[in-house]
């Protein structure tokens, strides 16, 4: 059955929407408009979370609703609702039809249609019962308590879900989407004495759950997790100051999406307060640098065949030899701006409004060997892994932690350290990139992007890249 069909028969018929009915309502309720369209979602989901020894919580919920929007120049009107009626669509209608009332716009064509498809479109919450699940979880914590006596605690959790969508423009155009999304996560906690560290392992992506939960898989993550926690047992203090820093290949490349990603979204660009605003054309890195944002690869986590404006996602280059040569955009930022949508307009449900946001951004493989990275550095920081962080768009000022990274002394990785933060300028830190590795990786699948109150999945990457100078925040004596 194709993805409209399949729409079709959740939002519309006796039990929902007249489909001819509610055509001619988005058609009256965008008419005079420059854009707009009726966003249908349909979202089932399932969490599961082991702990302690037992299942601590398990949940199960079930959404829908529309979200309809008009557009006309900079403004937005958007109206959304949880229940499926013509009552209510009336009612949305009323409300976005204020924003073109003498406007007069032209209604942007629609976007192009597509018969690709980026994943399966099985439901994870019927492809393994239950009760399976439990038991993984369980083989999950019986497994790596019997790795190591100083383990004392183990979590492990299980998240899928599975989303329908279908969006109708104002003349009678139609685009679908079936959304698979599985994530599992498990988390170690050792005990020696009276220190205690953590490590933790997450993977996922947009397929079905089975790949995930064969043994080979999670034992895989348990043993990363407890590989984490035991070298943070040993860990010294990190160090501070200014110094070279070698940054690991794959999720390291949230750093990238944070510090540099966020900055070339359209509206931040349109509206100049983007550290990256007017610089199209100039040299914002080192040459070697090259930066796309992808959605277009298969069972990525922030893969989509179509955005959430129905656009069809695509491979956008960015940042290219050093030079910038691009921003991710969506309908309306890209209409204002005179250029084409690149199927970056993304919302997190049916309640919000699309915007300008990353799918699968990352940097490209370079010339050199991962080696020839850490033999160059007299004294550094080798860094492997993040946890949290926070970034100025306006200014591109990062601060990052290190959940995992070692010294780099006389081009040797040595001892790893503890509390080491990553502190610095996207836009400066691209310049100080000298050497680009051939080991580019992307994430295990657990990205999730905020911006203005909206969570999405997205998926980040990057090679080993040496900065010749960073600030490392550390406690050192």
């Amino acid at each position: 059955m194709s993805h409209l069909a399949t729409t079709d028969a959740l939002f519309f018929g006796a039990a929902g929407l007249d489909r001819s009915a509610t055509e001619r309502l988005v058609a009256d309720a965008i008419a005079g408009a420059d854009d707009g369209e009726l966003f249908l979602e349909y979202r089932a989901s399932e969490a599961l979370a082991f702990d302690d020894g037992k299942l601590k919580t398990a949940s199960y919920d079930l959404s829908q609703g529309f979200g309809l929007r008009a557009v006309a120049g900079e403004t937005t009107a958007y109206a959304h609702a949880s229940e499926l009626s013509l009552a209510a669509l009336k009612r949305a209608a009323q409300t976005v039809q204020a924003v073109a009332s003498g406007h007069g716009g032209t209604l942007a064509l629609a976007p192009a249609n597509t018969n690709r498809l980026l994943y399966g479109d099985g439901n994870p919450l019927d492809e393994i019962a239950f009760a399976e699940k439990v038991r993984v979880l369980e083989a999950i914590n019986a497994y790596a308590r019997g790795l190591d006596p100083r383990i004392a605690q183990v979590s492990a959790s299980i998240a899928n879900e599975w989303q329908a969508i279908q969006i109708v423009r104002a003349d009678g155009s139609r685009a679908a989407d079936i959304r698979p999304l599985v994530r599992i996560n498990v988390s170690v906690t050792v005990r020696n004495g009276d220190k205690m560290e953590s490590g933790s392992n997450g993977r996922g992506g947009r397929s079905l759950l089975a790949p995930f939960l064969s043994d080979s898989a999670w034992r895989a993550q348990v043993d990363d997790a407890l590989r984490q926690a035991l070298t943070k047992l040993d860990a010294v203090p990190a160090p501070a100051g200014e110094m070279p820093v070698v940054l690991g290949p794959g999720w390291p490349g949230v750093m990238l999406h944070e510090a540099v990603g966020h900055g070339l979204e359209g509206d931040f660009n349109r509206k100049k307060t983007s550290a990256f605003a007017g610089l199209l054309g100039e040299m914002v890195a080192s040459k070697g640098v090259t930066v796309v944002d992808d959605g277009t690869i298969a069972d990525r986590r922030g893969s989509l065949s179509i955005d959430d404006e129905g656009t069809p996602t695509q491979r956008t280059v960015l940042i290219e030899d050093g030079r910038l040569v691009g921003y991710m955009q969506d309908r309306q930022n890209a209409r204002l701006m005179g250029v084409a949508a690149t199927g970056n307009g993304r919302r997190q449900s049916y309640a919000h409004a699309p915007m300008p946001r990353m799918t699968n951004t990352y940097a490209l493989s370079g010339q050199y060997d991962p080696a020839e990275l850490i033999a160059s550095v007299k004294n550094g920081l080798y860094a492997v892994n993040f946890g949290g962080g926070a970034v100025d768009i306006t200014n591109g000022k990062f601060v990052f932690s290190a959940s995992e990274a070692y010294l780099i002394e006389d081009g040797k990785v040595t001892a790893p350290v503890k509390d080491a933060t990553l502190v610095g300028n996207g836009p400066d830190a691209l310049t100080k990139v000298t050497m680009v590795a051939n080991d580019m990786a992307l994430d295990d699948g657990i990205g999730t992007c905020g911006k203005s109150g909206q969570g999405v999945p997205v998926g980040v990457g990057q090679p080993s890249m040496l900065l010749s100078s960073m600030t490392v925040g550390g406690t050192a004596a």
